[in-house]
């Protein structure tokens, strides 16, 4: 299961047609956080930095605080720059910039990790 994290639904949508993949679609952090404390850990999380409420960041410093959730990969999915950020120590695998990703780069990642 992917989970898609996004406040912008239309985005979202768009990020799980292209996956081709079982997808979870959150609006905020705490609503995905919540799924994973009742035990639903998914494959793969494409993540937008900019969300109402907590934002990707205090989402992601909460991931790598436990075992069993920090070594889920992600991929950041925003229209902020994050070319010369390594950002590896927070699991994530990939950036997306969504002024100019593509279907088959969400579809790529969707398939190198939800097996």
């Amino acid at each position: 299961m992917i989970f898609i994290i996004d406040d912008d639904q239309i985005m979202a949508e768009c990020i799980k047609r292209a996956s081709k993949k079982d997808a979870k679609i959150f609006s905020n952090a705490i609503e995905a956080m919540t799924e994973i404390s009742n035990g639903t850990i998914p494959s793969l999380i494409f993540l937008d930095i900019l969300l109402d409420g907590p934002d990707g960041f205090t989402f992601l410093n909460e991931l790598v605080s436990y075992d069993d959730t920090k070594k889920i990969p992600i991929v950041i999915v925003s229209s902020l720059d994050f070319k010369d950020k390594n950002l590896a120590d927070y699991g994530v695998v990939g950036v997306l910039n969504k002024d100019d990703m593509v279907p088959e780069e969400i579809k790529k990642y969707a398939e190198e990790y939800d097996r």
